[in-house]
């Protein structure tokens, strides 16, 4: 019996060949490409889709989404996975599944698949949210499944006449959306050896990048603006990215620590996440109270976790982000940064709602600070470890 399936469709090399694959099995293929910021040309793979044998394509703009129902709410947790990765693909996996499960309720449906292999966190991503939005659902991961190897799929292709681009010569894999693009594979495997320039289309090399000044507003919380011009969220996006990416802002060399277990060199290039989480956060450090910036820390720490291994659909994703955006009211004002050899340097800041006083931290005339005040404070903030070294010393004198 015929099943029909919707198959996430990149265009590229594994999801071509995993068309024809599929159909040879039984399935009938609707590929489903989602734009999230990969910048394809969709007609072209809706044509390389039909071509490999899918029954229909679907194209589906999902980019306003992402940035506002994913990236916000990241860049307000300032989510960097082991302190330095932006989640970009991670990101981008719940939102891809979701509307996977919507094409699939239109069509009736009984399988999904993904490209995923079976080293990587996607297929986790993919799985745990595709049978969390629709139970009973087949899922099938060919890649994972059928054990080619690159040259194998490109005999495949070929043997076939399956229309793809790849070569044997291509030296990395990437992938890439709003928030960042991610490459691996090649010489890149090799932790030893540099990440060459060719594995670099986003950022400027650092050594010779231009030196800029930007500023970014925000209100509560949400970038809203960049050098005094209001714009939407994903022009917003698109102009840190050119900003950033022409001063070298952005690269970041990970040995990432996997979901399966596995170590992998990764590289990703995310000048704009870098650009707008520096200053987001600064605006925090200026806009929250101390106790409340210590807690959220672990709180961000832990919604990055949460989101790297592939549960968003989940009752945690939900409180985390919800005590984020709880935090964020406060947070508004602009940041000026300096771009200069890949370093983001925060140089100025203000806010209508700064705990900042200046006239309680100036040195200068006009001071307000209560300097006896100290005085108290300080036998106070001090009273029980005097206490606990005056009967550690009574104890050893007895």
């Amino acid at each position: 019996m015929t099943k029909r399936l919707v198959l996430a469709y990149s265009g590229g090399l594994d999801t071509s060949v995993a068309i024809h694959w599929l159909t040879e099995r039984g399935y009938e293929v609707i590929a489903t490409t989602i734009d999230v910021g990969e910048a394809k040309d969709t007609s072209v793979l809706t044509q390389r889709a039909f071509a490999a044998g899918a029954i229909d394509v679907r194209v589906i703009d999902l980019k306003e989404e992402f940035a506002q129902g994913y990236l916000w709410p990241a860049l307000q947790a300032n989510a960097l996975y082991q302190g330095r990765y932006p989640l970009a693909t991670a990101l981008a996996r719940p939102l891809l599944a979701q509307a996977l499960c919507g094409v699939a309720d239109e069509t009736g449906a009984q399988a999904i698949a993904h490209g995923s292999t079976g080293k990587g966190n996607d297929q986790v991503r993919f799985d745990v949210a595709i049978a969390t939005l629709r139970p009973g659902t087949e899922i099938v991961a060919p890649a994972r499944e059928w054990g080619l190897t690159r040259a194998d799929e490109i005999a495949y292709a070929a043997e076939f006449g399956i229309p793809v681009q790849a070569t044997l010569d291509a030296p990395f894999s990437v992938d890439a959306n709003l928030w960042g693009r991610s490459v691996e594979g090649g010489v890149l495997e090799d932790p030893w050896n540099a990440p060459p320039e060719a594995c670099y289309e986003w950022t400027a090399n650092p050594e010779t990048a231009e030196v800029k000044e930007v500023t970014v507003a925000f209100e509560a919380g949400a970038p809203v603006a960049i050098d005094g011009i209001a714009l939407r969220p994903v022009p917003l996006i698109a102009e840190a990215h050119a900003v950033a990416g022409a001063a070298g802002v952005g690269r970041i060399d990970l040995m990432e620590d996997r979901l399966v277990g596995i170590k992998s060199r990764e590289i990703y290039e995310a000048p704009a996440a870098a650009l707008l989480i520096a200053a987001h956060q600064e605006l925090e450090f200026l806009t929250l109270p101390r106790e409340l910036l210590q807690h959220k820390a672990g709180i961000e720490q832990t919604f990055a976790q949460t989101v790297y291994n592939g549960l968003w659909f989940t009752p945690l994703r939900e409180a985390l982000q919800a005590y984020i955006a709880s935090t964020q009211q406060a947070v508004t004002g602009e940041v000026k940064l300096k771009l200069a050899h890949g370093k983001v340097t925060v140089i100025g800041r203000k806010s209508p709602q700064a705990i900042y006083s200046h006239d309680l931290a100036t040195y200068g005339t006009g001071d307000l600070f209560d300097h006896q005040a100290a005085v108290g404070f300080i036998k106070l903030y001090g009273l029980q470890s005097q206490a606990y070294a005056k009967a550690q010393t009574e104890k050893s004198h007895a």
